[in-house]
């Protein structure tokens, strides 16, 4: 189940680009709500520098270099609740049929990694200011939770991170 790629019908792709252009730094999710469609719908809609797209079969890779982000935020949004976690993700090892993440984080957990057929790394402003996310979508181009980079006590990114982001998207790109 790890092909990300699927056909959009155009009408979709239009009403997506348009919600898009009126509302440039919304949260993705709620665009996709208001139309219907999936979360990897929006994403194949933005533009083409703010997203790096790969395969679902990348993701005990990109997990390992998560892990060495630092204290990130990590969210699971559904239709009821949009949950956040402040820590670093741990390293992560497959047993069982889960990828398991357990340490001395709060983050901690058994993924369905055969069910990520993509993985995002988006770089884009949300609500005014400049965030860079991993957004790991299920076959049906649903998210199945997102990492954020961390802020200060600010709210600015934390320029260390930024940059060990950027490597990791370019180690994949």
């Amino acid at each position: 189940m790890n092909d990300f790629s699927f056909k959009m019908d155009t009408s979709s792709e239009a009403d997506i680009k348009t919600a898009l252009s009126k509302r440039p730094d919304a949260v993705l999710d709620f665009i996709a709500s208001d139309l219907e469609v999936s979360l990897a719908e929006i994403i194949y809609c933005l533009p083409k520098p703010q997203v790096l797209t790969l395969s679902g079969e990348q993701f005990e890779a990109v997990m390992h270099g998560v892990s060495e982000l630092g204290t990130i935020t990590m969210i699971v949004h559904t239709k009821d609740i949009v949950l956040e976690c402040k820590g670093q993700v741990p390293r992560g090892s497959y047993g069982r049929g889960y990828f398991n993440i357990h340490g001395q984080s709060p983050i901690g957990g058994h993924i369905k990694a055969d069910h990520c057929a993509s993985i995002h790394f988006i770089s884009r402003e949300m609500m005014g200011r400049l965030s860079h996310a991993l957004i790991f979508c299920n076959g049906q181009g649903d998210a199945m939770f997102k990492i954020y980079l961390g802020r200060d006590e600010n709210r600015e990114l934390i320029r260390e991170q930024v940059e060990q982001f950027e490597a990791l998207k370019l180690r994949f790109s």
